[in-house]
């Protein structure tokens, strides 16, 4: 079988986001040839209730923790005042699958509108009215992406990769695996640099090559 790196994410999960420069330098020393199949991992279901203090706290600790550990990580802490936090996430993993349906290059654009919003702009992804505004703001047509994120086949669409996560036994976030023909291969996430995950990866295919 061709192998497949598996990458789980959630647009809003903010290990995610601390990610991004690691994985896109993980991207670039890849072979051109592995595929890298995107997953949304679904990291908080659908609610109107605002986040509850103690997990406003959580999260919170969350980016300070971040910003100790992965150089030139900053969040906006005018989030936490100027918008209506909920703990839900599943609005903008759906953005992320309506983006999708327009080009499949748009996965990651979405994803990281989403991100700047969230972690810069202080802008709530939770929110349908800022999801359709990101969409505009990257070039996608806005009236079709409300229609797409309101569908019912995109919210089968969630559960199916959340499904598909589950049964590939990947939890947390972010996470990779890589898929060969002898198995799933968990690669370790690391956020400061691409070397030891390019390493896991490319002794992994050698393995499969020579067996």
């Amino acid at each position: 079988m061709q192998p497949v790196l598996y990458y789980v994410h959630d647009p809003m999960c903010s290990w995610c986001w601390a990610f991004e420069g690691a994985r896109s330098e993980l991207l670039r020393q890849l072979p051109s040839e592995l595929p890298v199949r995107r997953l949304l991992g679904g990291l908080a279901a659908d609610t109107d209730e605002p986040m509850p203090e103690a997990m406003m706290n959580y999260v919170k600790a969350n980016w300070r923790a971040i910003e100790a550990r992965v150089p030139g990580v900053r969040f906006n802490d005018d989030f936490w005042t100027s918008c209506r936090p909920r703990r839900s996430t599943w609005p903008a993993c759906r953005a992320v699958i309506a983006a999708r349906e327009q080009g499949a290059k748009y996965d990651e654009s979405m994803t990281r509108a989403i991100q700047q919003a969230y972690y810069r702009q202080a802008r709530n992804p939770s929110e349908n009215a800022t999801l359709t505004e990101l969409a505009a703001e990257i070039g996608l047509d806005s009236q079709r992406f409300s229609q797409i994120m309101a569908a019912p086949s995109t919210q089968e669409t969630l559960l199916g990769e959340i499904h598909t996560t589950r049964q590939l036994n990947m939890r947390s976030f972010p996470g990779l695996a890589l898929q060969t023909a002898s198995g799933l291969h968990p690669v370790p996430v690391d956020y400061g640099a691409a070397a030891p995950m390019v390493d896991k990866i490319l002794k992994q295919l050698e393995t499969e090559r020579q067996s």
